[in-house]
């Protein structure tokens, strides 16, 4: 671990602070009229999701963590358990579904996820920016809705639902952003 000062954390640094492991979230540099300088730091733990505000003032020494990031296959889903295999040394591990959060419906088999481990303990998974995915239903297109800018409800075949612009149907493939969770293009 690097000791760093509080006034160079940044956005997705992860921190070993009061005994747990923290992700900074957000960080503002705040230079008050009277005092010295601190960063303020939004703090989400990784372990149990809760958040915390902390003050960090430049002298203050944190330990800076870097995460293990391994590149790894989803093989499947059992009993709340996702089974991915290492693509380096094809070794199979079992992760928590609840890893990927609200973004689970678009992970796809055989779609390699990027795991972040912290020793031997994985502590997060990231799906791929862009997901292809099939719309299951739709509204029909109203005429003259097409003056401004406008997106009707589209429901996808994994559950999720998205606004997706006027021309798109039921049955075609789009690209979902799987960070916004939002139509990105047509597939």
């Amino acid at each position: 671990m690097a000791k760093i000062n509080g006034n160079e954390i940044r956005p997705g640094y992860i921190l070993d602070h009061d005994g747990g492991l923290w992700a900074a979230v957000k960080v503002d540099h705040v230079k008050p009229g009277k005092g010295g300088a601190f960063a303020q730091v939004e703090l989400r733990n990784l372990r149990i999701g809760t958040k915390l505000n902390e003050r960090f003032r430049s002298a203050d020494k944190v330990d800076r963590v870097e995460l293990e990031r391994k590149d790894q296959q989803f093989l499947y889903e059992s009993e709340g358990m996702l089974v991915v295999m290492d693509t380096d040394s094809y070794e199979q591990t079992e992760l928590p579904a609840d890893l990927l959060g609200d973004r689970r419906p678009f992970l796809q088999d055989g779609m390699t996820v990027v795991v972040e481990y912290y020793e031997a303990e994985a502590l997060n998974a990231t799906l791929p920016p862009k997901v292809t995915c099939r719309i299951a239903e739709t509204e029909p297109v109203v005429n003259g809705q097409t003056a401004a800018k406008s997106f009707k409800p589209a429901l996808l075949e994994n559950g999720v639902r998205v606004m997706v612009p006027p021309f798109v149907g039921p049955g075609e493939e789009i690209i979902v952003n799987t960070e916004t969770m939002e139509y990105s293009a047509r597939a």
